[in-house]
């Protein structure tokens, strides 16, 4: 049976109102391929994956000590919304890069907008970054209009970038540095 390493970072939960972020559980593994073979969740991921067994890939993954990732649920932690975390963690350079993504049923929910200050402020103030970057598919406009909204700075594209489904794909780099003294606000 496959074992779920701890993580080494020992997350805490972090929590609004309407969500918390908490520790990626073994038990989370059906729900992380259902959202990572889901096609329209995937559309815009580098990822996915066709069975339960090839998602404990990302299982592991989610254990490595450069990343920082929760699962996002309902308070009473009843619901999978989805993940979201810090990856590519540097300690030099004090920089990481943010992902979330949400089962569609949740999409348009507000859920990004409340997740996405919470895994910022962590990795602010926590981990003592400085910048905080996220690489978005320029196809993918509700993702950066949600970086928008959130005062992440829009730094340029890559044109042509990256190869998926045998197509090149460009990437908008977007940026929020850390502003001392000040929290990221819901």
């Amino acid at each position: 049976m496959y074992e779920l390493v701890a993580m080494k970072n020992q997350l805490p939960s972090l929590q609004t109102s309407r969500i918390i972020l908490r520790e990626i559980l073994e038990t989370d593994l059906e729900n992380i391929y259902k959202g990572l073979s889901d096609p329209a969740v995937i559309k815009y991921y580098g990822i996915s994956f066709n069975s339960p067994e090839a998602t404990k890939e990302q299982m592991k993954w989610f254990a490595e000590a450069s990343q920082c990732w929760w699962a996002i649920c309902s308070p009473d932690n009843k619901t999978f919304f989805g993940a979201g975390g810090l990856n590519n963690i540097s300690k030099a350079h004090r920089k990481a890069e943010i992902g979330l993504w949400l089962l569609p049923g949740f999409w348009g929910k507000g859920i990004m907008s409340q997740a996405m200050p919470l895994i910022c402020n962590y990795g602010f103030n926590q981990l003592e970054l400085h910048r905080i970057e996220g690489f978005v598919e320029t196809g993918n406009l509700n993702c950066q209009r949600a970086m928008a909204k959130l005062d992440f700075q829009h730094e340029g594209t890559m044109w042509d970038s990256e190869i998926k489904n045998g197509k090149f794909i460009s990437i908008d780099i977007y940026a929020k540095l850390k502003v001392p003294g000040k929290e990221i606000n819901f």
